[in-house]
């Protein structure tokens, strides 16, 4: 070998090895809850929620609505519901990395429940509210929402 192909080669090493050592940073460079943010529609196709960073903690508000003529529905305090925050505090669980713990909000009853979301699939979110533990809860499904939104909450 030649003091020429020796520097080839110890370049190509170097290059290979940093690459190597790269390449993780690069797969985590995504945070594990940019799968949540964004847009989507609820199960029953009558809500849609925006998903994204409340300080370093993932939230979610209602955004769009299902509604006839032009009263925008109100929660049970009579307050419009187009905007309320009520995905709030998730965080990773301790128990399922891919599972994130927080708090869902009931807009007609006003009561808070204990809530997880997690992403089984590309563009698919299982949301599960429940009472003390998530075996005594129900799961929706959400998907992704690329639609448009009209003025007030209103969905077409």
């Amino acid at each position: 070998m030649t003091l020429k192909n020796a520097g080839m080669m110890a370049s190509l090493s170097a290059f290979l090895l940093s690459a190597a050592l790269l390449a993780p940073v690069q797969a985590r460079a995504e945070a594990p809850e940019s799968v949540f943010m964004g847009y989507w529609l609820s199960q029953g196709h009558d809500g849609v929620f925006k998903i994204g960073m409340c300080g370093d903690t993932v939230c979610g508000q209602l955004v769009g609505l299902s509604y006839q003529g032009n009263d925008v529905p109100k929660d049970h305090k009579g307050r419009s519901e187009c905007g309320i925050q009520m995905l709030t505090g998730f965080r990773r669980s301790s128990d399922d990395d891919k599972r994130w713990n927080g708090k869902i909000l009931d807009p007609d009853s006003g009561n808070v429940y204990q809530a997880q979301i997690w992403s089984p699939e590309k563009n698919v979110l299982k949301l599960r509210g429940y009472i003390g533990l998530p075996l005594f809860g129900e799961t929706q499904t959400w998907t992704r929402y690329e639609g448009t939104l009209g003025p007030v909450c209103k969905m077409p």
